[in-house]
């Protein structure tokens, strides 16, 4: 789910950038900073606008001054229980990999429904029920997280194509 969060950062600025443009320089350095980053708990997708930067503190022995920034940005947190759209980025027999953005989704062939089968033999391998419904590398399929787990600076989650308007 997609919010609009206010965050704060310490950017720090060589002297050589000091003068009349400082604040583009701090602007454009927090957009490269923070946008597409993972902080663990959701992704940094967009910095909005940088609302209050405050006035330099020159560092003592570098030179160098520290700036904090407040600043707007829309931010993605995978819930459980959400529904995503993912395209497949690699199929084996234990499930399928999908990347949701800068999200990666495992589904396992446990939360796959049951009349739709690994095909190792098929040249992509692929999940298929023989029908019209075939699961690749590069297929938009509709996925239900079922669970999620953040490390320092990644999420990882499972999902589920097994209920009703899924796959």
């Amino acid at each position: 789910m997609f919010f609009l969060h206010q965050l704060e950062r310490v950017i720090t600025l060589h002297p050589s950038f000091f003068g009349p443009r400082i604040k583009d320089y701090l602007t454009n350095k927090l957009l490269e900073d923070v946008e597409g980053t993972c902080t663990g708990s959701y992704y940094i997708i967009c910095v909005m606008d940088a609302y209050d930067i405050s006035e330099g503190r020159i560092m003592p022995g570098s030179g160098v001054a520290e700036f904090t920034v407040h600043y707007r940005a829309v931010v993605w947190r995978p819930f459980k229980g959400e529904t995503v759209d993912a395209v497949v980025t690699s199929v084996n027999k234990m499930g399928f990999f999908a990347d949701v953005g800068p999200l990666n989704v495992f589904v396992s062939n446990h939360f796959i429904p049951s009349d739709v089968k690994f095909d190792a033999n098929a040249t992509p391998p692929q999940y298929s029920n023989n029908e019209d419904q075939s699961i690749e590398k590069g297929t938009q399929v509709r996925i239900k997280l079922i669970g999620t787990r953040a490390d320092v600076g990644s999420i990882y989650a499972v999902g589920s194509i097994k209920e009703d308007f899924l796959g």
